[in-house]
């Protein structure tokens, strides 16, 4: 097709040719290369299965190293809304890949979690979610249940460094991330919430733990307002969360969030 549009329209001249011929070939270079790495960190996620209880909660392994002789941090990943589903595929499409980079896995190796939400259910259990203030209600979702016994299990398994367990999540696993450290305070090192909100009421519990709140300002699903009031919370908790607010930035905000270095760098800096 591009090749019947050169020769039939009439800029198929040398100024053409020299300039817009080259970028089109870089876009399809660059494309096919991102589709490479793409594909290659993928590859580098296991597909396991997590079984409780006659549940299942599925789930992606990133193994850093082949080194018996280190322990490593532990990051759990929760995916947004849209990945939910049994394929143990779809959590992989937006941020942990950024975990599984050669640079990140030579800079900052990891044991990474990305469990994946079954159709219907959910990672956080809060009273009138995203339509108001919310309140953590006394049991935790069953996927959420599923996690923790999981994250027990591969601390037991695992070479776990049980001082810098980490958890992060975008949209949904946003919500789930706060979920999860206002339920066991003392289970996470830190942790980086992504476009989502919590109990501000529980922010006491959790002000020791450090964060990096991320949210996209101009958010029309979840209200920027849940990052904003969850920061303030904190701070007159006597905590310091990071809160980075994308100006011009919708839902999107978690592919800013997990392409940031600093961000990086600061996560697994932190520990107990």
């Amino acid at each position: 097709m591009f090749a019947e549009y050169l020769i039939t329209s009439k800029f198929t001249d040398m100024r053409f040719l020299k300039t817009t011929l080259p970028a089109f070939l870089l876009l399809i270079f660059l494309g096919s290369f991102s589709n490479r790495s793409f594909s290659q960190s993928s590859s580098r996620f296991s597909a396991q299965n997590f079984i409780q209880n006659g549940d299942t909660l599925r789930y992606r392994l990133l193994f850093p190293d082949a080194d018996t002789l280190r322990k490593y941090p532990l990051v759990i990943f929760l995916h947004g809304s849209g990945e939910r589903g049994n394929d143990n595929e779809a959590q992989l499409k937006w941020g942990v890949q950024n975990f599984a980079t050669d640079e990140m896995m030579h800079l900052h190796p990891a044991v990474v979690i990305a469990p994946q939400c079954p159709t219907h259910e959910s990672w956080s259990h809060f009273s009138n979610s995203n339509h108001g203030p919310m309140s953590l209600l006394p049991t935790p979702a069953k996927s959420m249940e599923l996690l923790i016994a999981l994250i027990h299990q591969a601390v037991k398994n695992l070479p776990v460094d049980t001082n810098r367990i980490y958890i992060t999540g975008l949209s949904m696993g946003g919500f789930g991330t706060y979920d999860a450290i206002e339920r066991y305070p003392n289970l996470f090192a830190a942790a980086v919430p992504v476009c989502g909100g919590g109990d501000v009421t529980k922010a006491p519990s959790i002000a020791h733990i450090p964060m990096w709140i991320f949210h996209g300002s101009e958010d029309p699903t979840v209200n920027p307002l849940y990052s904003l009031n969850m920061a303030e919370a904190l701070r007159k908790a006597g905590a310091h969360p990071g809160l980075t607010m994308y100006p011009e930035t919708g839902h999107f905000s978690w592919i800013a969030a997990y392409s940031d270095p600093a961000m990086m760098e600061w996560l697994f800096r932190q520990h107990k």
